[in-house]
């Protein structure tokens, strides 16, 4: 599997979806603190890892907001990890009211490939800095690559219709589409949904390039979970699929 393919790819559930620009939070949120959802991960039909998601705590931002702190973790499983071993976590620090970013971390091992990159967003000014000092403009109230699966959870979708949307990764601004396709009921070892079947497309390069296609089944039940995503990729296909909903309603 070629590099960066796995965190792109295999665990869908980090870095999928961005939040769209300017919108406001609503008033209930579709998840709360100490959800946790754990994905079973397979390259074509090889179970290759799992991947999680937590919504892990209540803490202060650097601005002395309150925050969300979100944790996305994903490793590869034996015997996979003996042909390319993963162990990739993501922290997003956003908003409880407003549910924009202030904070991202990740820290990457993939293979021999190892990454760590810390970014502060400044939403007052519309900047983020990264841990090398760079800084570059973004729009207002703009996503990354975790929040942004948290916030798609809050809007309202329509069969038929797409959402526009506004993100930022590695030092630049995407546009993305998200084609809201049909609803499909399905059934995976967490349960039976009735989701939303969701594709987003980035009409550019970068962690969300439509090289293949992704597909996302969101529940359309009040909690909004990603319940599974299958994507086709260069040399074949991964597949995420929900096995455990600890949700606290």
């Amino acid at each position: 599997m070629p590099k960066y393919q796995w965190s792109a790819l295999a665990a869908l559930a980090l870095i999928f979806i961005q939040a769209l620009c300017c919108a406001a939070a609503p008033e209930v949120l579709p998840f709360n603190l100490g959800e946790r959802l754990t994905f079973a991960v397979r390259y074509e039909f090889v179970k290759a890892g799992e991947a999680t998601l937590e919504v892990k705590e209540i803490t202060q931002c650097g601005d002395q907001s309150e925050c969300f702190r979100l944790v996305s973790e994903a490793r590869s499983t034996m015997p996979f990890s003996l042909v390319f071993e993963v162990k990739d976590r993501v922290e997003s620090f956003v908003h409880v009211d407003s549910l924009y970013t202030l904070r991202y971390v990740k820290t990457l091992k993939e293979g021999t490939y190892e990454a760590y990159e810390a970014v502060d967003f400044d939403q007052q000014r519309h900047t983020a800095t990264y841990t090398d000092g760079e800084v570059v403009e973004i729009p207002p109230r703009v996503q990354d690559v975790l929040s942004s699966l948290y916030y798609i959870r809050t809007m309202e979708l329509e069969v038929g219709s797409s959402v526009f949307i506004n993100n930022h990764a590695d030092g630049k601004n995407y546009p993305l589409e998200v084609k809201v396709l049909r609803l499909e009921k399905i059934k995976v070892p967490a349960g039976t949904y009735e989701c939303y079947v969701l594709e987003p497309v980035l009409r550019a390069s970068g962690i969300f390039q439509h090289k293949g296609k992704l597909t996302v089944w969101m529940s359309t039940d009040p909690s909004r979970i990603p319940v599974m995503m299958k994507s086709k990729i260069l040399i074949g296909s991964i597949n995420a699929i929900l096995i455990d909903a600890e949700i606290d309603r």
